[in-house]
């Protein structure tokens, strides 16, 4: 099948050099706000439909200072200028099956190993260009001295200005490029101008998208999802490739709408069941239904109205749905019209790779509709363009989302992360590429996907994470994290000073539960490359191997610890101080590094006492704070050991915790209004406060 397989992007907005890879279905895009979502669907969009839509804030920002630079320096001698432009190189893949009639006159390569052509677009300027532009720009400032000179209090406008004036000295252009299929890169050096030779692009590619800024609303007024059907409606018969129901439809014109709303019902049959695939239609609640309005002049078009049977004697309104349900909807209609434009006119083929881009699908839909939404989409596109004289295409399509919930119930390997790697640059990093990480530990990349699929999807969208063993943890560090911003914001304002950075609970942090097994999750934390904190126990052993007191400690039991600090041995542990906790990966193996982006926390000498685990550090720092509320406490047992000072917090600990979680929820209930009524462990306070700044 011929498709897309490689997208590349210079210039344009936050894709500075960006290249993503694209799978032969679906490509889930993914990555936090401002990391080029938007950017890659408008690129895709500008050079394919409206190469002439190019505005100056499309330019990335490192790109601009080139151009000004360039325009404000000494004329360049023509052979040696290099055109300055936003490029797109779009990399298709053909096989022997492929009907290659509409590539022929852009394949660079008649080598059968080859089978690769490369698109390229360009909005940019050329040697002559640059030198009208240069002369207009010495013109331009000098008219803007006179104006200066004339009104002193004229303010001059500056290159910045000229520049964003002028944008029609930059040309779209489009090329067909060599493929070097050693380096899997184009050759811009040998190519055909598609322009000069009058090739279209169109017969090859089709790109559509269905943006999210969709409207949808639940006014009375609003008509969306009717307006919808009547588009339906309208694509498909100037395809000339609707069913019986038109003809039906067309033969009993001058009956009643009862009998026009039958045969709307057999018309709109197949996107109403795609409707209740996606869960667009509550069963035994609401039944959507199209009936008509028909005033008989405009046949269907502008006259359908789509409706909700709520019972036997009532129909609703579309209105009457919630913004979830309405969005579903209307995002299913859209993917309807979209594909039968991209079916086209029946006296021509439609386009060799059809590429649909749908924007943030999850739009005012709750988590289970996105759940739905993701799992019916490859059904429901899975067909492709299949049109009636047997001019089939397939679909690929790109969708790009915010919802952890989407991505929950994604192929792994479908997912593209997005990542700033600078203020003006991002990357693409396909999940394929984290199975190599871990060939040597397939059960160990097994794991990784279930879990975060499962359960912990959010840490692709976070800017930090935090990485814990359990349900005790999990319980009191948001508490913690509140605790610790209301003591920083009480300290900057005892201090007279502004705080430079935002309270943890303002920030996106992730918290991940992962037991035991945080040295698995060390190549994907490598992989998004955020700033992370380890929350782990030191879990000290004696000579038996049997857990012990720090103080009796020989060794420690955490394989994680072993892990990130190469087997370093207990006093080593005991000895080392924040900064020394501190790592960055590098030849594959992690080490101290004080500007690294992993940091490791366990428990150390706090008041004269290193404790083993959270609940010995917690009993050893709060031992009145416990006493006080012994009584009430549901996780407590042998509540009276709290009253003999003999007993050290590893004991307490050991023997009177009935139960962790619900220690853990005694401290949340008896902490007062301001959480002053007891501390941080020292190792968990310094973690978070490390993680807080930036």
């Amino acid at each position: 099948m011929m498709k897309i397989f490689k997208i590349q992007v210079e210039n344009y907005r936050l894709l500075k050099d960006f290249s993503i890879d694209i799978e032969e279905e679906l490509s889930l895009v993914i990555g936090k706000n401002n990391t080029g979502k938007t950017s890659l669907l408008l690129v895709l969009e500008k050079f394919l439909n409206s190469p002439n839509s190019f505005k100056f804030d499309d330019f990335n920002i490192e790109f601009k200072k080139e151009i000004k630079e360039l325009l404000e320096a000494g004329l360049i001698a023509e052979e040696e200028y290099k055109p300055k432009s936003i490029k797109l190189k779009i990399f298709i893949g053909y096989g022997e099956d492929d009907d290659l009639s509409n590539i022929s006159r852009v394949m660079m390569d008649l080598d059968p190993e080859n089978n690769v052509i490369v698109l390229g677009f360009e909005f940019a300027l050329h040697f002559a260009n640059y030198e009208r532009m240069k002369s207009e720009l010495i013109a331009f400032n000098e008219k803007e001295a006179q104006k200066k000179a004339e009104n002193g209090s004229y303010k001059e406008k500056n290159t910045w200005n000229f520049i964003e004036q002028h944008l029609s000295f930059f040309k779209p252009r489009r090329y067909s490029f060599e493929y070097i299929r050693e380096e899997n890169q184009a050759d811009e050096n040998v190519f055909v101008d598609l322009d000069d030779e009058k090739i279209s692009v169109k017969d090859i590619i089709s790109f559509k998208y269905i943006s999210a800024r969709r409207d949808v609303t639940n006014k009375e007024a609003d008509k969306t999802l009717s307006g919808q059907t009547s588009q339906i409606y309208e694509r498909t018969e100037e395809n000339d490739e609707q069913s019986k129901a038109i003809e039906d439809f067309k033969d009993q014109l001058i009956e009643t709408d009862d009998n026009l709303s039958s045969i709307y019902t057999s018309l709109f049959e197949d996107i109403v069941k795609k409707v209740e695939l996606f869960g667009g239609i509550k069963p035994n609640e609401s039944e959507i239904k199209i009936i008509s309005s028909l005033q008989h002049r405009n046949l269907l078009i502008g006259n359908t109205t789509v409706i909700y049977n709520h019972d036997a004697d009532n129909q609703l309104p579309e209105y009457y749905n919630g913004l979830g349900y309405m969005n579903l909807i209307s995002m299913i209609f859209e993917i309807e019209i979209k594909r039968q434009e991209f079916k086209g006119d029946k006296n021509k083929k439609p386009s060799d790779i059809n590429l649909l881009f749908i924007e943030e699908p999850e739009a005012h839909t709750h988590p289970q509709m996105q759940y739905v939404f993701i799992k019916n989409i490859k059904s429901l596109l899975k067909d492709g363009i299949a049109r009636e004289d047997g001019q089939n295409r397939k679909l690929q399509y790109i969708i790009s989302t915010h919802s952890s919930h989407i991505v929950a119930d994604s192929e792994f390997d479908d997912i593209k992360y997005l990542k700033k790697i600078s203020l003006n640059n991002v990357i693409a990093k396909s999940l394929r590429e984290l199975s190599l990480e871990y060939e040597e530990a397939p059960n160990q990349y097994q794991f990784l996907k279930q879990y975060l699929t499962i359960s912990r999807a959010e840490i692709f969208f976070a800017d930090k994470a935090v990485l814990i063993e359990g349900d005790t943890e999990r319980i009191l560090l948001p508490t913690m994290m509140k605790k610790i911003d209301i003591e920083e914001k009480q300290r900057h304002h005892e201090s007279g000073e502004n705080d430079p950075f935002l309270p943890l609970l303002s920030q996106n942090i992730s918290i991940i539960e992962v037991g035991a097994y945080s040295q698995i999750f060390e190549k994907f934390i490598e992989f998004l490359g955020i700033k992370s904190l380890i929350i782990t126990d030191l879990d000290a052993v004696d000579a038996d191997g049997e857990k012990c007191g720090v103080q009796n400690g020989v060794s420690f039991s955490n394989t994680a610890l072993s892990f990130f600090f190469n087997n370093k041995t207990l006093d080593d542990l005991k000895g080392y101080d924040l900064n020394s906790k501190i790592l960055k990966k590098g030849d594959g193996i992690w080490a101290n590094d004080p500007e690294g982006n992993l940091l490791v926390v366990y428990q150390t000498n706090e008041n004269g006492y290193n404790a083993r685990s959270f609940e010995d550090s917690f009993i050893h720092l709060n031992k009145e704070f416990v006493r006080t509320n012994k009584d009430d406490f549901k996780g407590l047992k042998n509540r009276n050991y709290f009253d003999n000072d003999a007993r050290n917090a590893y004991s307490l600990a050991n023997e009177c915790i009935k139960k962790k979680t619900h220690f853990a929820l005694d401290i949340l209930f008896f902490s007062n209004a301001n959480l002053s009524n007891w501390q941080i462990p020292k190792y968990i306070k310094e973690g978070l406060l490390w993680l807080k700044e930036d």
